[in-house]
């Protein structure tokens, strides 16, 4: 299998290989060449006795003139101040009493300038040799010979160089081999996360990649899949949890349609009863009338309970201001609840959010409501507001005993209760409002050591 480790290995050799080779190729025949070239020792004897013969013939030469000119031999020449040259008004200004200079193109003419005290006197003759060519040739042969010892010691850098070229290269191979499986390693395990989600298996989620504090492409990927997943799941416990719902939505509108065939003649029946009653034992058929009516009301009120559940709501979404709705809940319900301690923690920075203001609402109060009852007298609730990413956040504590392991499994599930006023209904709607919505009811960490729920609900944007 081709990976993608492979594949950077690949590409590197086909990048650097071939360059590589060129420059061997130039570097040996850049050798070849500097060890075609012949010695220059006897060029650089020959140099040297050229300069020294030069030398010495002009210093014989700037001799000869000068006793020349002290013993008048050589007519000097005067020339007037005005006419006199650049070089001879320097000399005049340097405040030397003579110098030797060669003159001419090929400076084959030597003068002997003197300082005298009306002016200069200037003393020639033909010097004999062109010492312009003389110090050409010298020149030329210098750099004949500095050429080959450069090519000489270019040489040595030619091997040097073919061995640190060779060495680079196999390191610069180690390390590309090095960082391209550890590059490789997240992308396979990021390929591997992906099967496994193709599979189902929503709960994957793979190790953050982020180097040195900082993230790359690599991490980036692997953070959007981890958030992905994690979606993916929340969305298909959403679906097997509305799944669920629309299971208890049918068998709530048969029980719903079953027992309200019953209902009608039975309050009927007993109506008739409490008008028809005799005047034998009248205290005996009002207690049992009585009786009957409150069995009555009570399966009313299941039935209505399982009506509401088996009803699609009609959504009217609009910004709410979360604080202000659970301010008037909180004080709507302490009057009916004065043996309860209400605390509430309302964040100011909690943007509006947009939902039904009576799903909320209904919400609210049930899972108020759920919270006084566990709470019990001289219990305490606290319900607090805050923010997360794209989400309002309303949470509701109580100090109640807590859940149980086995009640935490099945709290959202529609139930029947048989208690006074239960209906084991309440949470399985608030949640399936919350849901409607958008949004979603979660159980926390209670606060004050009993049950915690968090609201969901998403944030207004503006447009």
């Amino acid at each position: 299998m081709t990976t993608l480790r492979n594949k950077l290995v690949l590409v590197f050799l086909a990048a650097t290989l071939a360059p590589l080779l060129v420059t061997l190729w130039i570097t040996t025949s850049l050798l070849e060449r500097s060890l075609s070239y012949s010695s220059t020792q006897e060029l650089d004897r020959l140099s040297r006795a050229l300069e020294n013969t030069g030398r010495e013939y002009y210093q014989a030469a700037r001799q000869q003139l000068k006793d020349d000119a002290v013993s008048d031999r050589v007519q000097a020449q005067r020339p007037p101040r005005p006419n006199w040259t650049e070089a001879q008004k320097e000399f005049w200004a340097s405040g030397e009493q003579e110098r030797f200079r060669l003159e001419g193109a090929r400076q084959d003419r030597l003068e002997y300038v003197v300082r005298e005290s009306s002016g200069l006197a200037i003393y020639a003759r033909p010097l004999g040799l062109e010492m312009a060519v003389i110090t050409e040739q010298y020149r030329s042969a210098r750099q004949t010979i500095a050429d080959n010892r450069a090519r000489n010691l270019r040489r040595g850098f030619n091997y040097t160089y073919m061995i640190l070229t060779v060495a680079i290269w196999l390191a610069s191979l180690l390390i590309l081999i090095f960082f391209a499986k550890r590059i490789s390693r997240p992308i396979q395990q990021l390929t591997a996360g992906l099967s496994e989600l193709a599979k189902g298996n929503f709960s994957v989620r793979l190790a953050p990649q982020s180097r040195l504090g900082r993230q790359d492409e690599v991490a980036l990927a692997t953070s959007a899949f981890n958030e992905t997943a994690s979606q993916l799941q929340c969305s298909r416990d959403r679906l097997v949890y509305l799944t669920q719902l629309a299971s208890w939505q049918v068998l709530a509108r048969k029980m719903a349609h079953e027992v309200k065939n019953s209902l009608t003649p039975i309050r009927l029946t007993v109506e008739e009863m409490v008008a028809r009653h005799s005047e034998s034992d009248p205290g005996f058929l009002e207690q049992a009338a009585s009786i009957v009516v409150d069995e009555v009301e009570s399966l009313e009120r299941r039935v209505r309970a399982f009506s509401e559940f088996s009803a699609e709501p009609e959504v009217f979404p609009e910004r709410i201001d979360v604080n202000q709705v659970l301010e008037e809940r909180i004080a709507f319900l302490k009057s009916a609840h004065p043996e309860v301690s209400y605390a509430v923690r309302l964040s100011e920075a909690v943007p509006s959010a947009l939902a039904d203001h009576d799903l909320v609402k209904g919400i609210l109060v049930n899972l108020l409501e759920n919270a006084a009852e566990a709470a019990g007298s001289g219990g305490q609730i606290l319900a607090s507001t805050s923010s997360s990413s794209e989400r309002v956040l309303i949470e509701v504590h109580d100090s109640g005993p807590g859940l149980s392991e086995q009640a935490r499994k099945s709290l959202f599930q529609p139930t029947i209760s048989f208690k006074k006023r239960g209906m084991g209904l309440g949470l399985s709607i608030a949640r399936k409002s919350a849901l409607i919505l958008g949004g979603d009811i979660v159980l926390v960490s209670g606060e004050l050591g009993g049950a915690g729920f968090r609201v969901l609900l998403p944030v207004a944007h503006d447009h």
